[in-house]
């Protein structure tokens, strides 16, 4: 085998390596690469040797080493890559006028936002950016079992997180008055009727495709009983509005669907209604009246898409242009609003931006930026398949972001304070971003005793000490010793010696970084205590925002590596 063989693979090795933020498998990066290159496949087995070799060379490296090596060998494959994803985009929209787009984000304020709503979001504020329009936000809010004040606020803060540009901000329950006109016109030109049946009964009916008595009113009867119902004659659960459908549609859900109900309490924070429009009549007012051109939305409202029908034609209305995208699922990570709020009640969770919730407010705590998640959320796009969100996807569109600007700083876990004698003081000066050697360096300074790792400790093993030097370990009844082992790095690559983070002991301030796992305790370097709110990264632990910082300890967030 051939040299011009082995800088092929070591380049492609460390290609997937930088891309991927992550040393992968020899099968795996061989997969990819005789998928490209089939005729390749006969040198497999050969192939597959010299690539675990690659890889456990290119895993003594850290993030920053990989990157600046492949730049230094081969630009263009990274150059490329990059190019590729700055490329990505969504497909076009049909049916875009000259004055762009209407569209809009429709939460409902029942608790902070999610990670499934800012794809909503972002999906929306991309094609209005691009086309240019009017990006409105409707607070979906004609649910008073639903809301509170506090979500109100709690809703706006998330949106402005998001950075998306807002037209204007429209809540559903300051439009009760056009609701109710427009109800009444629907049940004038006989396109509703107000129904008294009882829930049970009308549910057989409707399953048995048979009209309930109440179809045959009159529109004097339902006018009157439309009046009543405004001014408080019934009870919640007596009475309700249903829209005239085909009773033998073969879809059950399209059959005589409600479109208002009586809530008596609680009483809500913004209005004093007590007969509130359901989903699929004030959605479909507001779409018309607000001029939505573009609605982009789950395919689990396409039966609300057709519910929505029935009213866009009574009235003679022309429909939105509709977009459905895929179920997203969202795995190892709590989204229920109710499972939220029954754990932060029970102490669980310590609020809303607790490390195991999926909420905004959470996300931005642990380190991730707005333009990351909408990065990721547009790399997603708007196909109807469904998918499982890939949080490597996330981290990578983060770590692009900060990777470039974070500073480095070490971080040393669960610590063992060892001794390493015979060596002479001397001091490291790691840089404090390696993408920007005009920030400058650190000052770590080795005077005979340091704190490392104590999962890295293990007999016979040899450690590189980032930036330092060399040191083999061995175990002894006391705990452990280290023998310097010379300065050479590529002697540290020849043994496969794990690079690792070490702290003198008069320079190890107190830290405590939060995963989803638990609390890692540790030290970090001091001038961490300056970066409050910022995001650095901790050398071969990962990125990590700074959340709390005082003169005793530092607490910050785990974000990715």
């Amino acid at each position: 085998m051939n040299g011009d063989t082995r800088d092929f693979l070591y380049k492609y090795a460390l290609q997937n390596a930088v891309m991927h933020s992550n040393v992968p498998k020899a099968g795996a990066v061989l997969g990819a690469l005789m998928g490209k290159h089939p005729e390749l496949r006969p040198h497999a087995r050969e192939y597959s040797a010299l690539l675990s070799e690659i890889l456990a060379e290119i895993g003594a490296m850290d993030a920053d080493e990989r990157r600046a090596r492949l730049e230094s060998l081969a630009p263009e494959m990274l150059e490329k890559k990059e190019k590729q994803k700055r490329d990505t985009g969504l497909r076009p929209l049909e049916n875009v006028g000259d004055e762009g787009v209407v569209m809009r984000f429709a939460p409902n304020p029942s608790g902070p936002l999610h990670l499934g709503h800012s794809r909503a979001a972002y999906l929306n504020d991309y094609y209005i950016r691009k086309y240019g329009g009017k990006y409105i936000l409707r607070i979906e809010d004609t649910d008073p079992k639903r809301v509170s004040e506090e979500n109100y606020q709690l809703l706006l803060s998330d949106v402005d997180w998001l950075g998306i540009e807002v037209s204007e901000i429209v809540y559903q329950s300051d439009r009760m008055d056009i609701y109710y006109a427009y109800c009444e016109q629907l049940i004038a030109m006989g396109g509703a009727y107000l129904c008294t049946c009882d829930a049970e009964i009308f549910r057989d009916l409707k399953n048995n495709k048979t009209a309930c008595p109440c179809r045959d009113q009159t529109v004097e009867q339902n006018l009157a009983l439309w009046k009543d119902m405004l001014a408080g004659s019934f009870e919640e659960g007596q009475i309700t509005v249903r829209v005239k459908t085909d009773i033998a549609h073969p879809d059950p859900a399209m059959r005589e669907f409600s479109i208002f109900r009586i809530v008596a309490s609680p009483p809500h924070p913004r209005c004093d209604a007590r007969v509130y429009p359901l989903m699929n009549f004030s959605v479909a007012v507001d779409d018309h009246l607000l001029g939505m051109t573009h609605v982009i939305r789950g395919k689990d409202h396409i039966a609300n898409t057709r519910r929505q029908k029935y009213i866009y034609d009574y009235f003679g209305w022309e429909q939105p242009t509709y977009f459905h995208y895929g179920r997203m699922s969202i795995e190892e990570i709590v989204l229920s609003t109710s499972a939220m709020k029954a754990g932060i009640a029970s102490g669980e969770y310590t609020g809303w931006d607790d490390i195991h919730l999926g909420t905004l407010k959470a996300i931005a705590r642990r380190g991730f930026s707005p333009e990351a998640v909408r990065n990721a959320m547009i790399d997603i796009g708007i196909g109807q398949t469904d998918i499982n969100f890939s949080w490597d996807n996330l981290y990578a569109a983060n770590k692009a972001i900060v990777d470039p600007i974070a500073k480095r700083y070490f971080f040393v876990p669960n610590p063992v304070l060892c001794h390493i004698p015979d060596v002479s003081e001397r001091v490291a000066r790691p840089l404090i971003n390696p993408n920007d050697e005009a920030q400058g360096t650190r000052s770590l300074r080795f005077t005979g005793a340091v704190y490392l790792p104590g999962d890295e400790l293990e007999d016979g093993r040899m450690l590189r000490l980032k930036d330092l030097f060399n040191v083999r370990v061995t175990k002894s009844d006391d705990g452990f010793s280290l023998e310097y082992s010379g300065d050479s790095l590529d002697e540290a690559r020849a043994e496969h010696a794990q690079i690792v983070q070490w702290l003198p002991q008069d320079q190890a301030f107190g830290c405590m970084l939060h995963t989803p796992e638990g609390i890692i305790e540790g030290f970090c370097e001091p001038e961490v205590t300056g970066e409050l709110n910022a995001v650095v990264q901790f050398e071969r632990v990962g990125f990590a925002r700074i959340d709390r910082a005082s003169e005793t300890d530092v607490s910050a967030y785990f974000a990715h590596k």
